[in-house]
């Protein structure tokens, strides 16, 4: 097992909980729902990836591979660049910040970094001896 992955899908797993509650009592009475959906989108892509990084865990103690840290690595990026960007989103869109919008450019990268972790996945289930 990896531990350092385990660990930080726990503290993943703890905030998509927390985040999502926000998204769901507080959040809903500050900004418009199109914002609190654009958070909430942050916070269901956040716990997917969660898991995933829980798999990259578990899944290194059988297939010791590179492509599995890199698979972790890119998941735990995704969720920065993806998550956190929508999280940062959805409240520009609730201050009403214009200036601050550049902020939804930085998703797609997050997204290519779950694409590219969920490849590394592939590769090393794929190259793996039965």
């Amino acid at each position: 097992m990896h531990r350092g992955f385990l660990l930080t899908a726990a503290i993943f797993g703890i905030l998509s909980v927390a985040l999502g509650a926000f998204a769901a009592h507080a959040l809903k009475s500050m900004v418009s729902e199109k914002a609190v959906a654009t958070f909430e989108t942050g916070v269901r892509y956040m716990f997917y990836h969660t898991f995933a990084i829980m798999a990259a865990g578990i899944i290194y103690s059988e297939i010791k591979s590179k492509l599995i840290i890199w698979a972790g690595r890119l998941f735990l990026a995704g969720i920065i660049l993806f998550s956190f960007s929508l999280f940062a989103l959805a409240v520009v869109q609730g201050a009403v910040l214009p200036g601050l919008k550049w902020i939804g450019a930085v998703t797609p990268f997050g997204g290519m970094m779950f694409i590219a972790g969920w490849v590394c996945f592939f590769i090393a289930f794929f190259n793996k001896k039965v």
